[in-house]
């Protein structure tokens, strides 16, 4: 029984760093390479390189012009991160805690929008007819829009883990409804809060459609596009282009290991319970 035992922990733990080298080995060859120069690099291995090359991530930075686009995606997912979390926040406590046939069927109605395609034809129109096109607020606010279904699903769920009776005290002690909501029910929905905002970060981050479609001007592309067009510029010098992904990549990397213990329990959470 014992030898059963370990031999099953073993092939688990084979498993799982099989899986995790998977994943590791593309991003640990990307920065090998981005170390290299020009010529050890065109081979794209996972060789050490002989000299390293510190000084790609300085030319990267000033002629990929990744100051500025790092502001851009920056400001980006922020924003909509902010207002995604807010308003879905906001959106799932009132349907969580009146769950009758109106508010059932708009939460369904919501959450179809993780499933639903986006109909890029209508959705250009929208954005002429209210002048958001080529701006950067249009791009916030889509992503906020696109954020929003998801966000709920998992807020909803949560929602039911925080005890009616602090509404009633609160309302007791003359908090109004939003006073109630931001100082009282939103701090203790921290970790699903937590996974919501990484997420949602990410998605704005490492978006490469929409600003491609709803953005001409050059000086208001994210990250992901300047990554695009430094790539067309210098595709034949690799470690130019490792060196490119490595600093777009980094925000993304470091906002989900600060969050990382929050996103198992909130997305339990929101999977399982409502």
């Amino acid at each position: 029984m014992k030898n059963k035992k370990l031999l099953t922990s073993i092939v688990k733990n084979l498993v799982v760093w099989l899986t995790s080298a998977i994943m590791i080995i593309p991003l640990l060859l990307i920065l090998i390479n981005s170390l290299k120069d020009k010529y050890q690099s065109a081979s794209m291995s996972i060789n050490l390189p002989k000299v390293y090359h510190f000084e790609n991530y300085q030319t990267v930075i000033e002629q990929g012009k990744l100051v500025g686009s790092f502001f851009n995606s920056m400001f980006y997912a922020g924003s909509s991160m902010f207002l995604g979390v807010v308003l879905s926040a906001m959106a799932a406590y009132v349907l969580g805690r009146n769950r009758n046939r109106l508010n059932r069927f708009l939460y369904f109605f919501i959450i179809m929008g993780i499933a639903m395609p986006i109909n890029y034809v209508s959705l250009t129109k929208v954005m002429q007819l209210t002048h958001l096109m080529n701006t950067m607020a249009g791009l916030s606010l889509l992503y906020t829009a696109l954020q929003i279904p998801f966000s709920v699903f998992l807020v909803y769920g949560f929602i039911s883990t925080v005890p009616r009776d602090l509404d009633e005290a609160g309302i007791i002690d003359g908090c109004e409804p939003l006073r109630l909501f931001f100082s009282v029910i939103m701090p203790l929905l921290k970790p699903v809060l937590v996974t919501v905002l990484v997420l949602n970060f990410m998605t704005a981050w490492n978006d490469f459609t929409l600003p491609l479609y709803y953005s001409n001007s050059a000086t208001k592309w994210p990250m992901t596009l300047a990554v695009y067009t430094f790539f067309g510029q210098f595709e034949s010098q690799w470690n130019l282009v490792s060196a490119d992904i490595i600093l777009t990549s980094l925000p993304v990397i470091i906002i989900y290991l600060f969050g990382q213990k929050y996103i198992i329990s909130g997305m339990t959470a929101g999977s399982v319970k409502g």
